[in-house]
């Protein structure tokens, strides 16, 4: 083979390479956008359903333990909100299919509490048609239990407010750890710190445990409807569990959703009582993109779309509307 013939073979294998190098690096710039847009969207359905887990709820009730983190919360609104915004930022408001396909990347939303926590997971159902179907339903609530080395057994809560059942003489005992510790006889509610660690280690394998096998049931459902990817419980580190359980929260996992050669795969935690960002709306009006604040402004319109910050919604086209004047259809 002719020297000129080699060059040519040697350009076209680099023409090659270069070319795929190319695509592989909008490809990947592509799944990288993607990716940020994805975890816009859950980040901001968790926070919007986190903040609706106060909606609608009487508070006072709980007043009689003391306790600031014992609220009262509305799951099914909390829950209905991170829907509602997640079909706006992927764009299927309007599509039920498209929902009905968004909500299959869904395997759990969990809804903590006080006392408890719930689990709004997929259960197998038969339509009006008599065909199997699937959709979420809430589970019962679940307390965070525990027994101790000596067979006592805690239901514990958010704070040091406990409700025990001794063991010596199946007694029940309710209040405050340091109220108890005195008259209980109880070793384990003696010292702060070790009760402390064993209560947010419970709490945390409970719910752990729990969603393990929720997801894994999800797992054998969704399989004989030919869905090929598998479900699993994400790592979260010790840090971001400790802000799970400090006060009443969301918890969304979304995972299996496309994206190029790989799937996307995340988590998001909103907790009620530290939600005091507020939330912008983007609504069209008269042909013109306006974004405004929940939490000053209010209009007839339909929100396109839901932002955390002005920058961000006028990084999208929209400009800020004066609530002076409004817009009303």
């Amino acid at each position: 083979m002719k020297i000129t013939n080699w060059a040519i073979f040697f350009v076209l294998i680099l023409l090659f390479v270069f070319v795929k190098n190319a695509l592989d690096q909008e490809d990947n710039r592509n799944n990288l956008q993607l990716q940020v847009r994805y975890n816009r969207a859950v980040d901001t359905a968790t926070q919007d359903a986190a903040q609706a887990l106060l909606t609608n709820a009487s508070q006072p009730l709980e007043s009689q333990y003391q306790s600031a983190k014992n609220v009262r919360i509305n799951k099914e609104e909390a829950a209905d909100t991170f829907f509602h915004t997640m079909y706006l930022n992927f764009g299927v408001s309007h599509d039920p299919v498209g929902q009905q396909v968004l909500n299959g990347y869904i395997p759990a939303l969990l809804v903590i509490g006080y006392d408890g926590y719930y689990v709004y997971q997929f259960e197998a159902y038969r339509n009006a048609a008599g065909e199997t179907e699937m959709r979420h339903v809430w589970s019962p609530k679940k307390p965070y239990a525990y027994e101790d080395q000596d067979h006592n057994t805690y239901n514990f809560t958010l704070d040091d407010y406990v409700t025990v059942n001794r063991a010596v003489d199946g007694k029940w005992l309710e209040g405050f750890r340091r109220d108890l510790q005195g008259d209980s006889g109880i070793p384990f509610l003696q010292d702060e710190a070790s009760y402390d660690a064993a209560r947010r280690t419970a709490i945390v394998n409970t719910i752990q445990n729990d969603l393990s096998a929720t997801i894994n049931r999800y797992n054998t459902l969704s399989k004989q409807y030919g869905v090929s990817y598998t479900f699993t419980v994400p790592y979260i580190d010790q840090e971001q569990w400790n802000n799970t359980i400090d006060d009443a929260g969301v918890l969304a996992f979304v995972q299996g959703i496309p994206l190029g050669n790989a799937y996307y795969n995340n988590y998001a935690l909103g907790g009620a009582r530290i939600m005091k960002q507020d939330m912008y709306q983007g609504i069209v009006a008269n042909g013109r993109k306006y974004y405004y604040s929940t939490s000053s402004c209010t209009s007839d319109y339909t929100a396109e779309e839901l932002f955390t910050s002005p920058k961000e919604a006028a990084r999208k086209g929209y400009q800020p509307l004066n609530c002076t004047i409004g817009y009303q259809k």
